[in-house]
């Protein structure tokens, strides 16, 4: 493991030049920044955040945060009126674009390097005021506990993370953020005693120290706030896979585990999919994720309940027009009948009430083994693409997608199987929905 481990480094630890140049980024858009800010007495401070402060980004990922810290007497209003004026005008050069946490902060790229302008309140520690005010604890944390060694084993778990497509706390992804990365090193000591502790650990296990009690998983304890767990932002399917991936990896060490691999597209296995593809007014893309999936879900209640069984849903979109919905079902056609359930037959009001109510329709009814009234009656759909076209053209008030996109449904939409989806991304996420992932499911 240990060749394994001193070759990925040579991956994920940026080279001298790449650091200089960041450094370069980093140290200009400051300068822009605190220019800016001096324009508003409600700001106290301006410093660096996140990895780039800490020292624990890597190769691939490198942003550069800034946080503006505010008066805390400043109000919620202006607090986030006055964040965005200083983001787009410190980097109105760059197109800079608002983004979501629980307040909103703008971004831009800058020689391919994204830069962050966030709003926090100069707070005492626990006392916060906005979900941003614990990063510069974070910052200040880290750099007072780790060590170089732990800072570069960071990176490599951060890297081991996004090769296997569970890095990130967007909503998008719900996976491991950078700073959960360096919590796990931080209480394990190593990337090796991470994976190692990850693939055997227990349900609902508590990583550092916790003041009450959370239903999750597994629960990881902010060290600087004991009532955050900051596991309740990942999804079990995705502590799922980094338990297994772990387990893989100690089983066969191998420097794929560091590499994106690019799934193949098993066309077996698209005959069972469709996508609902349709376009939405510009917003925030943390805004259209949570929208986006949200709707997937509800249309995967919806089909559930008229009887197509759904295996896996999903949401992707390209942040800039366009979303689409993914429905892996068993069968995108079930059988024209179905058998509904009546009361018990000493039941008899409501034994005359089902009779009454079906009768016209079965076509046969009986008294099954367990006392029910039973009915065969044909359904009225047994296509699964023609009960999604319906439902969205003529109940789309009762189909549970969200308020937000309603409107852009209304201006259109196609339901399509997988095979006729044609764009890169929609590609990338059917193909990821469809395969099996053979860095955690190997074969052994």
């Amino acid at each position: 493991m240990k060749q394994i481990l001193n070759k990925a480094k040579k991956i994920v630890i940026p080279p001298k030049k790449l650091e200089n140049d960041i450094s370069k980024v980093a140290k200009f858009t400051f300068d822009l920044v605190r220019k800016e800010v001096s324009k508003f007495p409600e700001i106290m401070e301006v410093e660096f955040g996140g990895s780039y402060a800490k020292g624990t980004w890597f190769t691939d990922k490198a942003d550069v945060d800034i946080f503006i810290k505010f008066n805390k007497s400043t109000s919620e209003k202006k607090f986030t009126e006055i964040a965005k004026k200083i983001g787009f005008n410190s980097l109105k050069k760059y197109n800079p674009y608002v983004r979501y946490s629980d307040h909103p902060y703008v971004e831009a790229k800058i020689q391919r390097t994204k830069v962050n302008v966030v709003p926090c309140y100069q707070v005492q520690k626990g006392k916060w005021q906005s979900a941003a005010d614990r990063s510069p604890f974070h910052t200040k944390f880290m750099l007072e506990s780790l060590t170089g060694q732990m800072k570069d084993d960071i990176r490599l778990l951060k890297s081991f993370l996004k090769s296997n497509r569970i890095y990130g706390a967007e909503i998008a992804r719900q996976g491991f953020s950078g700073y959960v990365a360096e919590v796990l090193v931080w209480n394990y000591g190593s990337f090796e005693s991470v994976v190692k502790s990850i693939a055997r650990i227990e349900p609902n296990k508590v990583i550092g120290k916790s003041s009450k009690k959370f239903e999750t998983s597994i629960v990881i304890m902010d060290p600087i706030d004991s009532n955050r767990n900051l596991a309740a932002a990942i999804s079990a399917e995705n502590v799922g896979k980094f338990v297994l991936l772990c387990r893989a990896f100690l089983k066969k060490p191998s420097i794929e585990f560091f590499k994106l691999k690019t799934n193949y597209l098993p066309k077996n296995n698209l005959k069972n999919v469709l996508t609902i593809k349709f376009n939405y007014k510009p917003r925030s893309p943390d805004i259209v994720w949570g929208q986006a999936k949200r709707a997937a879900n509800a249309l995967a209640i919806q089909l559930e309940l008229e009887g197509f069984k759904v295996l896996r849903n999903a949401a992707t979109t390209d942040e800039r027009n366009e979303i689409n919905l993914i429905f892996l079902l068993q069968s995108l056609r079930i059988s024209e009948d179905r058998i509904k359930g009546g009361p018990d037959f000493f039941s008899r009001l409501d034994s005359d009430r089902f009779i009454t109510m079906n009768i016209k329709d079965t076509k046969i009814m009986w008294v099954g083994s367990n006392r029910k009234i039973l009915s065969l009656e044909k359904r009225k759909y047994n296509d699964a693409k023609k009960f999604l076209n319906d439902l969205l053209k003529k109940n789309l008030n009762k189909s549970g997608i969200p308020k937000g996109l309603k409107g852009d449904i209304k201006k259109g939409f196609c339901v399509l199987p997988a095979n006729k989806a044609v764009t890169k991304s929609i590609k990338e996420a059917i193909s990821e929905f469809v395969s099996t992932d053979g860095a955690i499911f190997p074969s052994y």
